[in-house]
């Protein structure tokens, strides 16, 4: 598989995982997310699927797009599989809500700019 099938792949991840988090999550209050188990595991399990992904996508790509935070994606997904305890969903709600619709909106550019990759 080349590098760019790879990281296609990786980011395809990426925004699927970002995707779900904010179907599960429209219209949903910042309480009601914080008092409800089931939405908090959804969006930590999405969160390690994109954590995972971005550690997936090759140093070479990283490099070339220094924009987006690689390091804290997988960091926080190391936090949440390894030290789940020290998870701070107000924190969450706030990636959630002000970081995850760039990022989305940057890895839907990458792909659409990868070799082979169709709009």
């Amino acid at each position: 598989m080349q590098s760019h099938d790879r990281d296609a792949a990786a980011l395809w991840d990426i925004a699927e995982a970002i995707r779900e988090i904010q179907q599960f999550m429209a219209g949903v209050s910042e309480m009601e997310y914080l008092e409800t188990l089931w939405l908090r595991r959804v969006v930590e399990r999405n969160f390690e699927i994109l954590g995972e992904a971005a550690r997936r996508v090759s140093p070479e790509f990283q490099r070339a797009h220094p924009d987006v935070d690689w390091g804290n994606m997988i960091g926080l997904r190391n936090i949440i599989a390894h030290r789940y305890e020290q998870v701070d969903h107000e924190i969450l709600w706030d990636i959630m809500n002000t970081v995850l619709p760039e990022v989305l909106v940057n890895v839907e550019r990458f792909l659409s700019e990868l070799p082979g990759q169709s709009s």
